[in-house]
């Protein structure tokens, strides 16, 4: 592992998945712990997007942007929000000069599948709509997000395609999860990984399907047909149940017919990136950015 980042390991909260308010709770104290992010630069608003219930986001206009990308914060389903994505959202905004529209989408157990692809796809689609009062072109769209919401990413390009939805210029998948099935060699072998391991992934998509069977739309390594999707970049964390299933997926977008980015960051563990002082953190950080700023400006 890293050495930077594995200093940091006893550092780490603990994640009990059996006590899902207490560790929201944890998680939201660990996020107002770092440092308030620079704004400067940005149009920063709070919005509510109409749909069944409302969906609430908070968008990042940077000076003349172009593109925009849809992005949905991780937490394994279960954790996270607006504000815990603050910071990455104003980065992301920042330095690829995309306008960001940060998704609160419902979490499980109180909301299971499909309830938070619904509020991501809901957000895509009015995205598209509004595109001329957002000051963006409506042919450059991204999407993305971290673990659980680059789950819901993935979903969100299947379902537009499926339903000849608004079209999706790019898909930015870093660490997802994609199989409810954890049959990889990494999800059967990591059992004891920092932030992520088999018990965890297991525990959070149960908390999503509940009692539902998993269809390409919550899983999408499900998916037998990849044709027709956007380009993707893909970043796996070496140290991550999740890691061979994207490697996989990568692999079966590519024979599909889909240009993907794949990279596989070595000494890294789930969610590494967050500790900003490590320098692979700021590589990763940055190959997130320029790939994004690169894919809405050809």
């Amino acid at each position: 592992m890293d050495p930077e980042l594995e200093a940091f390991i006893p550092l780490l909260p603990k994640v009990d998945m059996t006590d899902v308010a207490g560790t929201r709770r944890n998680f939201d104290e660990l996020a107002a712990t770092r440092p308030a992010p620079d704004t400067s630069g940005l149009e920063i608003e709070d919005r509510t997007v109409p749909a069944e219930p409302g969906v609430p986001v908070r968008i990042y206009r940077p000076q003349r942007a172009r593109g925009a990308v849809v992005w949905l914060h991780g937490g394994g389903f279960v954790f996270g929000g607006l504000d815990a994505e603050h910071p990455w959202a104003t980065r992301i905004a920042s330095d690829s000069g995309a306008v960001v529209i940060s998704v609160g989408y419902r979490r499980a157990p109180e909301h299971r599948f499909p309830a938070a692809l619904d509020d991501a796809y809901a957000v895509l689609t009015w995205a598209a709509e509004h595109a001329h009062e957002l000051g963006i072109d409506p042919d450059r769209i991204a999407v993305g997000g971290h673990s659980a919401g680059a789950n819901l990413a993935a979903a969100m390009t299947l379902r537009a395609r499926d339903e000849q939805g608004p079209p999706v210029r790019f898909q930015l998948l870093n660490e997802p999860i994609l199989d409810d099935r954890h049959e990889t060699w990494s999800a059967r072998n990591f059992t004891a990984t920092p932030w992520n391991n088999r018990a965890i992934r297991i525990a959070v998509m149960d908390y999503y399907l509940g009692s539902r069977p998993a269809t390409p739309y919550a899983a999408p390594a499900r998916a037998t047909d990849l044709s027709g999707l956007p380009p993707a970049y893909i970043a796996t964390a070496e140290f991550d149940p999740n890691r061979d299933e994207a490697i996989e997926y990568a692999q079966r977008l590519l024979q599909a017919g889909t240009s993907v980015e794949l990279h596989q960051w070595p000494g890294t563990f789930h969610g590494s990136l967050a500790i900003l002082s490590a320098e692979v953190s700021q590589r990763q950080i940055a190959a997130l950015c320029s790939v994004l700023r690169r894919a809405l400006a050809e």
